[in-house]
């Protein structure tokens, strides 16, 4: 299109097979080449063009992409404080179970104290009761001595008795106080 506009421009500029002005212009500054300035141009209306037709659903789109990202923020910022609150509460439950680990093991220490002086109380107790078995077995043990050595000794000085009178006692003796017995009891009249 705008090839066409510089044609026509050229073709009055040069009307009369003269040259100058414009035509000078432009062959001296503008017509380097590579450099063709109808086509920045042109490349400048295309770009004009597609942004006054596209700007109004573009500028909708860009709206809409900008409201989804405000609310996927929002929603990030919610979720991240929902997860700060986890978080603390979390926490809170692991300072409380600290709390609870060193309550537990304070009442387990004092419980297995408690235990540790009851069998103490309670080894004491048997040990008393043991030694109060011992001293009584011990005691019956020395009576039942005392009453056999008792009842050795009687029989040993029985039997000495008895083996000194044998020694003293002849036949004669013997008859005379058997029937010195009889008399007593009564038999022989």
């Amino acid at each position: 299109m705008f090839a066409f506009l510089t044609s026509i421009v050229f073709v009055l500029a040069t009307e009369g097979g003269q040259s100058g002005g414009f035509t000078k212009f432009y062959n001296d500054y503008l017509n380097y080449p590579g450099f063709e300035l109808w086509k920045f141009v042109n490349l400048a209306l295309f770009i004009a063009a597609l942004v006054y037709l596209t700007k109004k659903p573009l500028s909708d789109a860009f709206k809409a992409k900008r409201e989804a990202i405000r609310a996927e923020l929002i929603k990030a910022e919610q979720e991240r404080q929902a997860a700060l609150a986890l978080l603390t509460e979390a926490e809170a439950k692991l300072a409380a179970l600290e709390t609870e680990k060193a309550t537990i093991l304070k009442r387990a220490r004092d419980e297995a104290e408690a235990e540790k002086a009851s069998i103490l109380n309670q080894t004491e107790v048997e040990i008393a009761k043991m030694r109060e078995q011992a001293e009584g077995e011990i005691k019956r043990l020395v009576q039942q001595m005392r009453a056999e050595l008792r009842r050795f000794s009687a029989e040993k000085s029985v039997g000495l008795a008895e083996e000194k009178l044998r020694s003293r006692i002849d036949a004669a003796t013997d008859s005379s106080l058997t029937t010195a017995s009889i008399r007593e009891i009564g038999g022989l009249n």
